[in-house]
């Protein structure tokens, strides 16, 4: 495995989002000395935050899968997550709305979910249920250390072995298809398919590999912090400052200082001049790229995934309401391609309606609830919808949707704050998409955009543009991943779970 070459005592991390964060945690624990540079006056990037009138709003990711992969990151340092943050399970992880008017509560448990898909589709998709469920934990176990949570300096990097397992698994099928070989049911098989949109391609035109997503929201659990999602960026932050971290917020970087192949120095918008013996950039691709000075080599332009309207709504509290709602459209496969191949929105959406209050009343003034209403939406690069005039609009018509598809009155709804594709791009995300690149074949593995860049020989790149992927535990990795290209792999600390502890978690 390529790493940083020379000395690497003083680290530069660029951006204190989970994988600065997780990187410069990482790091410390290796015994580097680690100044990490935030352009926001706060941690989180992507995982953001905004207060307005008593309402703590997450204005970035909901979802929190896998914490395994935070305990390691605490673990590095010698702590415990636990000492730091307080995630609570959701159940159910999700509660599904058909068009057709059925519900179906999606559990982590399999004999509970057992259940639920039994009295939902009957006794042999159940039993599908379970099969499917034993083929996404092989499906996990072969893949994770592999080809997950690994670096590769190029194609030929991989494992031959691990290729024939995942071949055999199935893995280079379309994942659509082959869940269809265990849930025959359409509706239900929605529930296994719905993450391809977070790679950011259709459930038919997706690799089987990418079920693992599934795994992660199906079968590990889904989990909530007291506190709100900006905890977790807080709670590592702090552990990441107690190991001795260096954080400087309010400071954007300007320019990379570069001497014989090597970054010797950022410096910032505050006239600092910071040496350093290596660099990590958490920025966007394009960003980190243009800072280096860095011309992409690969031969056809990357995809960025679609995007999504998110709506913050503050309503009166109604406790009917679970944590997570998939609210599906009658269309399926039709919606897909008029996000991504026609770039128009879906003229029959399905939404994510998260209900954060469910978790942690505080969150709100008493007697309100605080919900999340995304909307996947095409990104700019694929349509050519005026946001800034139309946005508006179009929330109003998804919060009709969503109060429909509820079966919630949602009184006293008032729309706190409305984040369009144009709002994404003006915190520069590429294309005006949150979730980065598609994951392609083009864009997989060691397909990906690797995290370091020939002739510059002590920069990595850390986040969801780069390997894994997209998603917090991707990025969470992605910091682990970097910090090997800085020190060496190295064996976690005792305490720490390892990828395998985390994959037998799983299976439990």
């Amino acid at each position: 495995m390529r790493t940083v070459e020379g000395h690497s005592d003083h680290v530069v991390v660029v951006g204190a989002g989970l994988a600065g964060l997780s990187t410069a945690t990482h790091l410390a624990g290796r015994g580097r000395s680690v100044t990490v540079l935030e352009r926001e006056p706060v941690p989180g990037g992507r995982m953001g935050r905004l207060d307005l009138g008593g309402y703590r709003i997450d204005t970035g990711p909901t979802v929190l899968t896998m914490p395994g992969l935070l305990e390691e990151v605490f673990a590095a340092v010698g702590e415990r997550m636990t000492d730091r943050l307080d995630l609570v399970p959701v159940d159910p992880a999700y509660r599904a709305r058909f068009a057709d008017g059925r519900t179906l509560d999606v559990h982590s448990d399999e004999e509970r979910m057992a259940r639920s898909i039994t009295d939902f589709a009957g006794v042999e998709q159940a039993v599908g249920y379970r099969r499917l469920r034993e083929w996404l934990a092989r499906l996990f176990e072969t893949e994770f250390d592999r080809f997950v949570a690994a670096n590769f300096d190029s194609p030929l990097s991989m494992s031959l072995p691990a290729l024939a397992g995942l071949t055999a698994l199935g893995g280079f099928r379309r994942w659509d298809r082959k869940v269809g070989e265990f849930i025959t049911d359409p509706l239900l098989r929605r529930v296994f398919t719905f993450q391809s949109l977070y790679a950011g391609v259709a459930p038919d035109r997706a690799l089987a590999a990418y079920a693992v997503i599934a795994h992660m929201d199906t079968m590990s659990g889904v989990y909530f912090p007291r506190g709100g999602m900006r905890a977790v960026p807080d709670a590592l932050a702090a552990a990441a400052e107690a190991a001795g971290v260096d954080f400087r917020y309010d400071c954007a970087v300007t320019e990379l200082e570069r001497s014989a192949g090597r970054v010797v120095a950022v410096h910032t918008a505050r006239g600092e001049r910071i040496a350093c013996d290596a660099v990590v950039l958490t920025t966007e691709r394009h960003r980190a790229y243009e800072l280096l000075g860095h011309r992409s080599r690969r031969p056809l332009a990357v995809r960025p995934a679609p995007s999504a309207v998110v709506l913050h709504v503050a309503c009166e509290r109604d406790a009917r309401i679970p944590h997570h709602s998939l609210l599906f459209g009658e269309a399926w496969h039709t919606a897909f391609a008029e996000i991504i191949e026609q770039g128009r929105v879906m003229s029959d959406p399905s939404l994510l309606v998260t209900r954060a209050t469910a978790g942690d009343p505080g969150l709100a003034p008493a007697g309100r609830d605080l919900l999340y209403v995304l909307a996947p939406v095409p990104n700019l690069e694929r349509g050519e919808i005026d946001w800034d005039r139309t946005g508006s609009e179009y929330a109003g018509e998804i919060l009709e949707l969503a109060r429909r598809r509820l079966g919630a009155e949602l009184r006293d709804a008032e729309v706190l704050r409305v984040i369009t594709p144009a709002d994404w791009a003006r915190q520069d995300m590429l294309a005006g998409s949150p979730f980065a690149l598609a994951h392609t074949f083009a864009q997989t593995g060691p397909f990906r955009p690797a995290n370091m860049i020939r002739g510059i020989g002590n920069a990595v790149l850390a986040g969801g543009s780069t390997v894994p992927g997209v998603g917090i535990p991707p990025v969470l990795l992605s910091g682990r991943l970097a910090a090997d290209r800085v020190t060496g792999r190295q064996r976690p600390n005792t305490g720490t779970p390892t990828s395998g502890d985390i994959a037998v978690r799983m299976r439990k």
